[in-house]
Order: structure tokens, then C-alpha cells, then sequence
């Protein structure tokens, strides 16, 4: 944050929309069947993320040591510091975060 005349200029992280990134993921699946942020209803098992500021529809591919995954961004979040990404439980599955303890430091990249 940093001040512009009688304006509060509010900056947001560097990395937080590029293009390619690193970051803690986690993976929400209890919410099925209420909406998104994007409107859409949430399916835990489909291929889907949140994220804070990429636009809906984006997809992304995820990548966690060998297992890739692409997933569609429909909703808003992590809420949680230090998290770049809230996978679906279909998507956390398919690349083998759910056996962790939620939590695990991806890649992403946008297609």
C-alpha cells in the first residue's frame, strides 16, 4: 500500500495472477451442489479450482511431482494466507493430494 496524493493506492502480491506460479494448494469438497462465485453449482468431482483473481473459465494446469491435472477456475479463494489454490476434491484426487493432509506445494501454469 502506498500513498498517490490524498489516495490510498492499494498494491496487490506480485506473483498473485501471473501467468505461472508456486504455492501451497488445498482441496474443498464438502460444499457440493451450492454455488460458485462464477454462479455455477460446485461438483466436487469435477476438474475445478478456486483462485483469487483469475477470470472464470481460465484453465489451469496443476502439477504436483509427476501427476498433472487441468482444471477450470469457477470459483473465488483460497481465504486461507499462503495458499495459492483450492482444488476440487476430483481434481485433488487425480493428481494424489487427498491422502496428505490437504495441503501440498503445486505448480500452476495457465493453458
Amino acid at each position: 500500500m502506498f500513498y498517490v496524493g490524498w489516495a490510498i493506492i492499494q498494491t496487490k502480491a506480485a506473483a498473485a495472477c501471473d501467468r505461472r506460479c508456486t504455492g501451497l494448494a488445498s482441496f474443498y469438497g464438502s460444499e457440493s451442489g451450492s454455488r460458485t462465485a462464477s454462479g455455477q453449482r460446485f461438483n466436487r468431482h469435477a476438474m475445478t479450482a478456486a483462485h483469487r483473481c483469475l477470470p472464470f473459465g481460465t484453465r489451469l494446469r496443476v502439477t504436483y511431482g509427476s501427476r498433472q491435472v487441468v482444471v477450470t477456475i469457477n470459483d473465488r479463494g483460497p481465504f486461507i494466507r499462503g495458499r495459492v489454490l483450492d482444488l476440487s476434491e476430483g481434481a485433488a484426487r487425480a493428481i494424489g493430494i487427498t491422502r496428505l493432509v490437504g495441503v501440498a506445494r503445486v505448480g500452476c501454469e495457465v493453458l
